[in-house]
């Protein structure tokens, strides 16, 4: 969050105004957009610039976007987390066999 406060300040005194909500969820959209290009990259499917350290950039930078979003919006990261994380688990183990299991 000490990031997203920096990002705040600095908006505000180049821009005059802090992101809304649905202005960081655009930037985080890019980020993806630019992770989808680096994944493409490291499978051989076009040019990579920056190889793995961009890759792995990209990859804190979109983590970070859903921590903020999740503070922004009051969600508790880690305990949903934990609780989709179980549902999931139940719900696909229900449809394997017992030896898939």
């Amino acid at each position: 969050m000490r990031v997203h406060e920096l990002y705040d300040r600095l908006n505000k005194q180049q821009r005059g105004r802090t992101w809304t909500r649905e202005e960081f969820m655009l930037g985080f959209m890019g980020d993806v957009g630019d992770l989808a290009k680096l994944v493409m990259g490291a499978e051989g499917a076009r040019t990579m610039r920056g190889g793995q350290a961009a890759l792995e950039h990209e990859l804190a930078d979109c983590l970070w976007s859903v921590i903020v979003l999740a503070r922004l919006y009051g969600i508790d990261l880690e305990e949903t987390f934990r609780h989709t994380m179980t549902e999931l688990e139940q719900a696909i183990a229900s449809k394997l066999s017992d030896e898939e299991r």
